[in-house]
């Protein structure tokens, strides 16, 4: 007996002298976690966040009484009986363990608090006696909403998510007010070992302890049964790494972190900056599901290629398992575009399992696409059979074969008055390529550039109704800056002499080459940058005339705003404004605006002549699929470069600027009769469907210095007689100075 008094006294004077020594609580009674960088919509839609913790901190009032609970259910059920330790907890989990089974363990959440902020997580004596008396030292400094609001703000639950805001967002893609009871058992299963209860990771795991809590719930009265009947056969929509934020910006996320990390460096990540961005959710919906079609379109035209891959499955159930699950980790699913292990396959039927472990049936047209890789006479690596890796897509309640695409694709469109980004879209899916078509992608423009030569030549004399000879033409080597040159037409037909505008409609080469030999490469180098361009990207050889330098989707869209808004260089911009965590503007934007004379770059009469002539491209020409909008004041110009490599459209209405493009990112022909009004603009009209819904018809009025004469617009200082009227084989190109 008095042993045991000797090591009781010797407990409690360890306890006196250590509880002095424990550390302040400044780090909790002054929280300030880090916070992430987050990024929003011009609406406010949550579009990213980057850091290493990402959080979004919420008070205790605004945390659903049902998430709460749920936490409280598997956490610490006696949360506000006991005074930081739970000795009937202690005592409850000691029993059990001896008895054998599952180990409990009894920590309450004041000492996950503890533990979290000020201990190691080593399993000692030492650790434990420490973490009990901060225990007691939290509850006698803060109250239980304070320190359950703490632990549900800061406590890691994968994915990089600290608290329960930031994990409905992750694993959901909803606000933590928006979650069911479902979800919130779900995500309340995460604390005690995230890797291991992770849905996205290990969704099974996580569906046995989701339902283990909400019988938990059940039991301490949280919910009904009704409640915990309908919860228990939810299904839960998990979000990947691809769609968890809501919106498909990823491109636009890493763009504004990029421009925001030149000049806030590593505090970028953790003083919790807000960046909003110009984007709207739904133009960014819009344009990424029109170019999502577009780039799947081109596929189905082109034939199926294969399994992703082919491994043999093993004939024991869980061994096959096993290696089923670990292959189909290595083929992330894009979107609706999900991977699957073919389980056995013919020519009538394919049974296939998907990463989640549901067993799917294709037939019929679901195997039409794929319908070659199914015969026996299929080579070995393109077969569909036992233990192939292919993509299907789910069409309402039947699954179809399909394929991941090679052809890449952009699209961005913008304001053309302040150059505000409406929506950007970088690439098929940004996971599996990160490289940004919009801003890195140097491809040649093809006849997309002719706009350009053809307004230069207005400031030279030329007019829309000038007659251009559409007849073959040559050049030597000194001419073109490299070696001798036979351009031809796009279909190899010429039609003889035509105006300039008939020229441009119908995308006629021999025509663009003429106009750029009459004002020379030279000058027709130098006027394109005023839109833009880059000189060093666009040699002065007469092979600009068919768009064969280098250009960007986003230079693109800034230069045929010049066109759209009367004449101004706008340049399109990202963010709108920075704030901090209490919402103060650290920077705004203040673009360059349409109408200010000091951004003019061309006259107001040379934009209307050129909006007039792209306008009939639409309506006549090589663009009259855009005819479908039924507006107009739609005016642009197709491009498909030499061989069929790059394949554009770039167009606009007088507010809205956009430019779409499809290519391979190792350049090679994109097929035959693959051109930019087949590929580009079909991207280019749905997304515009969308853009311009809100947009009232505009007619363009006609400027003053321009006159009407013989059917066609002139310039006042050069009407018919004065103006250049013929442009043939015979003429002289204008000497520069």
């Amino acid at each position: 007996m008095g042993g045991v008094v000797a090591v009781l006294l010797l407990i409690g004077f360890a306890l006196t002298m250590a509880y002095p020594n424990l550390p302040e609580l400044d780090a909790i009674t002054s929280y300030k976690p880090k916070m992430p960088l987050r990024v929003f919509s011009a609406d406010n839609m949550l579009i990213a966040e980057f850091g290493e913790e990402r959080r979004n901190v919420v008070r205790f009032a605004e945390i659903p009484e049902l998430m709460k609970k749920a936490v409280l259910a598997i956490e610490d059920d006696r949360f506000y009986e006991h005074g930081g330790v739970d000795y009937l907890g202690i005592l409850r989990a000691s029993v059990h363990n001896m008895a054998g089974g599952p180990k409990q363990g009894a920590s309450t959440i004041t000492q996950q608090v503890a533990r979290n902020f000020f201990l190691s997580s080593e399993q000692t004596f030492k650790r434990k006696i420490y973490e009990v008396l901060l225990a007691w030292k939290i509850e006698q400094n803060l109250s239980k909403d304070q320190i359950l609001e703490i632990y549900m703000n800061q406590i890691y639950l994968g994915q990089r998510s600290y608290g329960f805001s930031s994990a409905a967002q992750i694993y959901f893609g909803k606000s933590l007010k928006e979650i069911s009871i479902a979800e919130a058992a779900m995500l309340a299963g995460l604390p005690k070992a995230p890797s291991s209860y992770n849905p996205v990771a290990n969704p099974k795991r996580a569906a046995v302890r989701q339902q283990y809590i909400l019988q938990r719930m059940k039991q301490l009265g949280y919910i009904t049964e009704a409640q915990y009947e309908s919860a228990k056969i939810e299904q839960l929509q998990i979000k990947t790494d691809s769609a968890e934020f809501g919106i498909h910006a990823e491109y636009v996320a890493e763009m504004a972190r990029q421009l925001v990390y030149e000049q806030y460096k590593e505090e970028t990540y953790t003083r919790g900056l807000n960046v909003y961005t110009t984007i709207t959710k739904a133009d960014q919906d819009a344009a990424y599901l029109a170019l999502r079609r577009g780039v799947m379109d081109y596929e189905r035209r082109h034939g199926y290629r294969g399994p992703e891959a082919i491994i043999d499955i093993p004939a024991n159930k869980e061994e096959a398992e096993s290696e089923i699950e670990s292959e189909l980790a290595d083929h992330h699913d894009s979107d609706d575009l999900v991977p699957a292990m073919v389980l056995s396959a013919d020519t009538k039927l394919v049974k296939a399992v998907l990463s989640s472990g549901e067993e799917i049936q294709i037939s019929g047209a679901g195997l039409s696409f794929a319908a070659s890789g199914l015969l026996a006479t299929a080579p070995a690596n393109k077969r569909i059979q036992r233990g192939a890796v292919i993509r299907v897509v789910q069409e309402g309640a039947n699954w179809s074969i399909t394929q991941m695409p090679e052809v890449q694709s952009a699209f961005v469109a913008a304001s053309t008055t302040d150059g505000s980004i409406k929506a950007l879209v970088g690439g098929f899916d940004y996971n599996i390529n990160k490289f940004n078509h919009v801003t890195q992608a140097w491809r040649q423009p093809g006849s997309s550039f002719k706009p350009f030569i053809y307004s230069s030549s207005l400031e030279k004399g030329l007019s829309p109704s000038t007659i251009i000879n559409d007849a073959p033409i040559s050049f030597d080597a000194t001419q073109t800056g490299g070696q001798a040159w036979e351009p031809k037409n796009y279909d190899g037909k010429y039609e003889g002499p035509m105006s300039m505008r008939k020229g441009l409609t119908k995308s006629k080469n021999m025509i663009s080459i003429r106009i750029l030999q009459k004002v020379g490469a030279k000058y027709g180098q130098e006027y394109t940058s005023r839109f833009g361009f880059l000189p060093e990207k666009n040699p002065p050889y007469l092979t600009l005339a068919l768009g064969a330098g280098a250009v960007t989707p986003l230079q693109m869209a800034g230069a045929y705003a010049v066109f759209a808004n009367g004449g101004y260089k706008i340049n399109p911009y990202l963010i709108s404004k920075i704030t901090d965590t209490s919402g103060k503007v650290l920077s705004q934007a203040m673009p360059d605006l349409a109408g200010d004379e000091a951004n003019r770059v061309i006259d107001e009469r040379n934009a209307f002549l050129m909006d007039s002539m792209l306008k009939d491209v639409v309506k006549y020409g090589t663009a009259t699929k855009a005819m479908v909008l039924k507006r107009p004041d739609l005016a642009g110009k197709t491009g498909t470069t030499n061989d069929s490599i790059d394949a554009w459209f770039a167009g606009y209405q007088a507010k809205l600027v956009g430019i779409a493009w499809i290519g391979f990112d190792q350049p090679k022909n994109l097929g035959n009769k693959e051109t930019g009004g087949g590929l580009a603009l079909p991207i280019w009209i749905s997304y515009m469907q969308r853009g311009l819904k809100e947009i009232p018809i505009e007619e363009r009025a006609i400027p003053k210095g321009i006159i009407q004469a013989e059917g066609d617009y002139f310039y006042a200082e050069n009407p018919p007689g004065s103006a250049i009227r013929n442009l043939g084989e015979t003429e002289q190109a204008i000497i520069e100075e």
